[in-house]
């Protein structure tokens, strides 16, 4: 059952920030499944800020986007198709990383078959999936949170940011303090995701938004922007501060390497500990979160959000949305059957 599908492909670097010329959505033929394959029909895909890195011709800890190529990513879809000596049978829904397009061809042990009686599948690329994963792991790993604790999250309302300061109470935060653009973002920080303080960032000056907002100083900041607001944290940290270095996306665009913290040096005086992570490196810390979460999300004593675009011509304008911080929670694209 030879199908038609629509993929998306990086034909230029961008410089800076992406353009849509830097892209192209095109239809190509995907062959029947050999021997051990299947055939997938994506229903979710995931978008990301990391994606912006894998634009770049650069050495990193995943490899770059091929020009021309089809672009790849965390998705979920429904199997249609499957081939002689399969694994996984047709109408099972599974996890993979061939995202990006209508259908993927994969050979069956690549994929995750997913348990969807309880949860929804687009719960995998989020809560349930790395964006979770990421958040537990930066506060229980990285950048341990203790019970008392002050902790500020960076991109609080974005897909890990929404997750983490619920995960930080959890583990025993006093207090956790949240930063995002614009005013309604910040009233879901603390009216949905159970921030106790919320900084809007757009408001400027902040250096004096944090130091109204934790008088006593930080013990833990989960990082995911980097750039001012890491050199701010860095002025509000406490004697043995951790910080978890997860994303940087406020330098994402930038055209040259950005200068560094000017308040690095209280790392010393204060000495503090600073970790940078990917998820990849903790995987198996998956079985032992995924037992938790699923048991918050069952109590409802877990809220997560989701900023769904519909249709696969959509996912580019998806993609810039979640550099722009247009999403709240996890940003997703939805393909359905025409």
């Amino acid at each position: 059952m030879s199908v038609t599908s629509r993929e998306w492909q990086l034909i230029a670097r961008p410089v800076g920030e992406p353009k849509a010329s830097d892209f192209r959505l095109l239809q190509a033929e995907v062959a029947d499944p050999g021997p051990g394959q299947i055939l997938v029909r994506n229903t979710w895909l995931s978008v990301d800020p990391y994606m912006r890195g894998r634009m770049n011709d650069v050495q990193s800890y995943i490899p770059p986007f091929q020009l021309n190529e089809p672009m790849t990513g965390g998705a979920v879809g429904v199997v249609v198709a499957a081939g002689e000596g399969s694994a996984v049978p047709v109408g099972a829904t599974v996890s993979h990383f061939e995202g990006w397009r209508e259908y993927a061809l994969l050979d069956a042990s690549k994929v995750q078959p997913l348990d969807v009686s309880a949860v929804p599948p687009q719960a995998y690329l989020g809560v349930l999936g790395i964006t979770g994963l990421t958040a537990y792991v930066g506060l229980t790993e990285i950048a341990p949170v203790k019970e008392g604790d002050v902790v500020f999250v960076s991109g609080a309302a974005g897909a890990v940011g929404s997750v983490a300061g619920q995960i930080a109470k959890k583990l025993g935060a006093s207090k956790v303090i949240g930063s995002a653009g614009g005013p309604e973002k910040v009233r879901r920080l603390k009216d949905d995701f159970g921030y106790d303080v919320a900084i809007d960032y757009r408001e400027g000056e902040l250096r004096k938004q944090l130091k109204e907002a934790a008088p006593e100083g930080i013990d833990v900041y989960f990082d995911n922007v980097g750039g001012d607001t890491l050199d701010a944290a860095l002025t509000r940290m406490n004697l043995f501060g951790r910080i978890a270095l997860c994303g940087a996306i406020s330098v994402y665009n930038a055209e040259s390497t950005p200068t560094g913290p000017r308040h690095l040096t209280n790392a010393i005086g204060k000495s503090l500990t600073l970790r940078g992570f990917t998820i990849g490196h903790h995987m198996k810390t998956f079985p032992e979160y995924i037992g938790k979460a699923a048991g918050w999300l069952a109590e409802r004593s877990l809220r997560v959000d989701e900023t769904v675009v519909d249709g696969i011509d959509n996912g580019l304008n998806a993609f810039f949305g979640v550099m722009s911080g247009a999403n709240t929670g996890k940003m997703l694209v939805r393909l359905t059957e025409d």
